[in-house]
């Protein structure tokens, strides 16, 4: 069965080298560890040729959506960011035309110069045939339904391609009043990957419904990990408490997102969330990913070889979903 994977990281160091080091650690980037024995994230992320394809075929991933991982244009204003925007997004366009059939790509934007960000999400899609964009979390602390971002979300929308809203940390006076005072590495995962990042991107999704963002972008798709960032156990609780306050709105929360947010699996491989998100999205909305290599492909193999799905709504969840929203071609 073809199995393609969404939320799947590379990493360009030579080209993210050119970012300033102070507006890095301005952003919250601070080292991660890891496993001993194991090889890390950081040496996995460069690599398209060899652990990664290796790793792909043994656990059976027919292809991954890349993106890139770490510091990016985000960080950069003005000409120096489209540049190196357009930089990483050639780098991976190079892998893909090496590995058509196991590389697609979702473009990185410089998100601090918003019209050339969407006049990059065009080319992109255009001339490189990248499926959409990803973008991480809030640039300079402001989220997508911000004005200024409404040319990137037209652009997506005129380009027919989804953009996937991926964590990030949160600005810097947010982390400091609710992850300090704590050991550093546990403090580290608190406002990352143990509980703020995905805090962060559920909180961005209710922006974009509760500013109008969505009901002025119809048919703007969007794209969130982590089995739904937890919004699914919220969705029905969400619909209860704003209903007095949303006469602004055209939709329901629920509604609204279920019309046009879709999410899948990365990094969350236990059967609980995967059965919240089944009865709240329903299966046509979630999709497979692994985030690669934050998580292993081994994983993601086990969860899938693990879990009971009818054969057709597994077809769904590891390819026939991503097949049908990013008009991948098969064969």
């Amino acid at each position: 069965m073809r199995v393609i994977a969404l939320e799947e990281h590379f990493a360009a160091p030579a080209i993210a080298g050119r970012i300033d080091r102070a507006a890095i650690s301005a952003r919250g980037y601070r080292p991660r560890r890891s496993a001993p024995n194991e090889p890390s994230p950081q040496e996995l992320l460069p690599d398209f040729e060899t652990n990664r394809l290796r790793l792909m075929d043994e656990s059976g991933i027919t292809m991954q959506v890349l993106s890139n991982s770490g510091p990016g244009p985000d960080l950069v204003a003005g000409a120096e960011g489209v540049a190196i925007a357009k930089a990483m997004n050639d780098h991976l366009a190079e892998a893909i035309v090496r590995h058509p059939d196991r590389f697609a790509g979702f473009a990185v934007l410089p998100m601090q110069s918003p019209d050339d960000a969407a006049r990059e999400l065009h080319r992109t899609v255009k001339d490189l045939g990248f499926l959409g964009a990803l973008i991480n979390g809030t640039t300079e602390g402001h989220f997508l339904d911000d004005p200024r971002y409404d040319a990137i979300l037209a652009q997506a929308v005129a380009s027919d391609v989804p953009i996937y809203i991926h964590p990030h940390l949160a600005p810097e006076p947010v982390r400091e009043a609710y992850y300090s005072g704590l050991e550093p590495g546990a403090g580290r995962v608190l406002e990352a990957a143990g509980w703020g990042w995905h805090q962060e991107t559920a909180l961005h999704v209710l922006r974009l419904v509760l500013a109008g963002t969505l009901d002025r972008h119809p048919k703007l798709k969007l794209i969130i990990g982590h089995m739904g960032e937890m919004l699914p156990m919220m969705l029905a609780r969400d619909d209860d408490v704003f209903k007095l306050d949303i006469e602004h709105l055209s939709r329901s929360i629920s509604q609204t997102i279920l019309d046009q947010v879709w999410i899948t699996t990365s990094g969350i491989f236990t059967e609980p969330p995967l059965l919240a998100a089944l009865l709240t999205f329903g299966i046509d909305r979630i999709m497979f990913s692994v985030d690669y290599p934050y998580a292993s492909n081994a994983q993601g193999r086990a969860f899938l070889d693990r879990i009971s799905l009818s054969p057709g709504d597994m077809v769904k969840l590891t390819h026939g979903n991503a097949d049908a929203l990013l008009k991948l071609k098969v064969g």
